[in-house]
Formats: structure tokens, C-alpha cells, sequence
């Protein structure tokens, strides 16, 4: 998405800014190029503003986080969304703020949810797949070090008496961390068991599954 306008100031700064604001975007967020510069003239005669080019370029990265804006926003809540990271393939995004449970959702239900919407925005005039990662208030290391511990408490049980045990149902992104901090672990093995939402995985003592979906997802 391509937007412009001409803008002009005493400086370049003051134009950028009024382009910026005619834009309703940061500062931070749009480009410009220089059509005039300011001159001071003499004694004030021959002086005149500069005149810029301010434009936005909108990557799949910035229109994910101008939907994550306007949908908190919308929702009344005050919070910060900023681009981490991005390149040609995929973007991290992070809001931070206070009291953001809402946006969160049991065990990231919520969270995951505005991940998904965020993605679909982001490809709507994409002809290849923008892979959008988004966290809020640092959730998805907190959660994932919770899973982690889990793992391997379970890993424990099951080594100590010798019998499987089921975890609750989880999303694939949930379950890969469990599968991947179980594969550290000498005596267990691991796979998953149902579908959709309550799709779930088994901590087995290895070598004595049954049953076993081979996808370990």
C-alpha cells in the first residue's frame, strides 16, 4: 500500500512532520525525499519553506502492525506495538502495556487468535505467504518455560513409575516445545493423540507405546 503527499516547512523536520501528520502516521514510519530546500533569503526577502515528498511504503510487516493498532485501539486499550524484526519472509511483533491479560487469553488462546487474523491482514495483497509472530508482555517465553518445566516433571513421573502419562490439549506450537525438551530427556518418548482443539501429548517410557500417532505434533 503506497500513499504520498507534498508537505512543507521552515525545515525539512517541520515538513516531514506536517507530511507525517496529513499521512496519520509516526514519523518514524514514513519516507521522504526533498523536492526544494529552505532558504533564509536576505533581510527576509527571496526566503522560502522547503518542500518535500513524504510517502509510506507499507510492507506486509507494517500493515500487520497498523491491524494489531487499530484492533487495540478499537478494544480501548492502551498498549505499544512495535516491529522487532523483520525481512522478505517473515515479521516479530510485540505489544507491551498494562493489564493485557484480555488480549491474551487462557493459556494464549486470544493471543493466538489475533496472530492468526494479523497474518490473514498481513497476506490479503500478498502473492506468497508473510509469516507473522506475535507476542504480548513476553507471553510466549513465559509460556514456553512453563511447558518446558513441565516436560520435564512429567518425564519424572513417568520414569519413576514406569507408565504413561497425558498432558492437556495444546496447539502445535505448544506441543513441538514439549516434544523438543522430552527428546533431551534419557527413558521417555513422546507423541501426540487427538484432533483439532484436543489434540494432546502422551509421555510414554520409550519403547513401550501404544497406539502412537507417528506425527509427533
Amino acid at each position: 500500500m503506497y500513499k504520498e503527499t507534498i508537505a512543507t516547512g521552515k525545515t525539512v523536520e517541520e515538513a516531514v512532520a506536517a507530511g507525517a501528520s496529513e499521512l496519520q502516521k509516526p514519523v518514524d514510519r514514513v519516507k521522504f525525499e526533498i523536492i526544494e530546500e529552505a532558504r533564509k533569503g536576505i533581510l527576509g526577502i527571496g526566503a522560502a519553506d522547503a518542500k518535500i515528498k513524504v510517502y509510506v511504503e507499507n510492507t506486509p510487516a507494517d500493515i500487520a502492525l497498523d491491524f494489531i493498532e487499530t484492533l487495540i485501539k478499537n478494544m480501548e486499550v492502551d498498549a505499544t506495538v512495535t516491529i522487532d524484526r523483520q525481512d522478505n519472509e517473515r515479521a516479530s511483533i510485540s505489544v507491551t502495556g498494562d493489564n493485557l491479560g484480555l488480549l491474551i487469553g487462557r493459556h494464549g488462546d486470544v493471543l493466538d487468535s489475533i496472530q492468526y487474523l494479523t497474518t490473514l491482514a498481513a497476506n490479503k495483497s500478498s502473492d506468497e505467504f508473510y509469516r507473522i509472530t506475535l507476542d504480548i508482555e513476553n507471553y510466549r517465553e513465559k509460556r514456553a518455560k512453563t511447558l518446558k518445566a513441565l516436560a520435564r516433571r512429567m518425564s519424572e513421573k513417568v520414569l519413576r513409575y514406569k507408565k504413561s502419562f497425558s498432558l492437556e490439549p495444546m496447539n502445535a506450537y505448544e506441543r513441538r516445545i514439549v516434544h523438543s525438551e522430552c527428546q533431551s530427556i534419557t527413558g521417555v518418548t513422546t507423541y501426540s493423540v487427538g484432533d483439532g482443539t484436543d489434540r494432546k501429548i502422551i509421555i510414554a517410557p520409550e519403547g513401550k507405546i501404544a497406539h502412537q500417532d507417528k506425527e509427533k505434533s
